[in-house]
């Protein structure tokens, strides 16, 4: 686990661990998430929507989705 310590100026520097870890670079942006006393940091994806693609794939058994689509009709 890496530390980090606010400066004086409310300013952190992500750890060499972390920036690795998530493959961070100099203008990368982040998205922090905070969850009561406890803040989620995260690279912020260029797209979100190719970032979620294919998120679910082999969660549903086979032939399910097949079977919901057709109820809508």
């Amino acid at each position: 686990m890496a530390e980090a310590k606010l400066s004086s100026k409310n300013q952190i520097v992500i750890p060499r661990e972390a920036r690795d870890g998530l493959k961070l670079k100099p203008g990368d942006k982040l998205e922090i998430v905070v969850q009561g006393n406890m803040a989620i940091l995260f690279k912020r994806p260029k797209s979100f929507a190719k970032a979620i693609r294919g998120i679910a794939r082999g969660v549903y058994p086979e032939g399910y989705l097949e079977k919901e689509r057709k109820s809508w009709d």
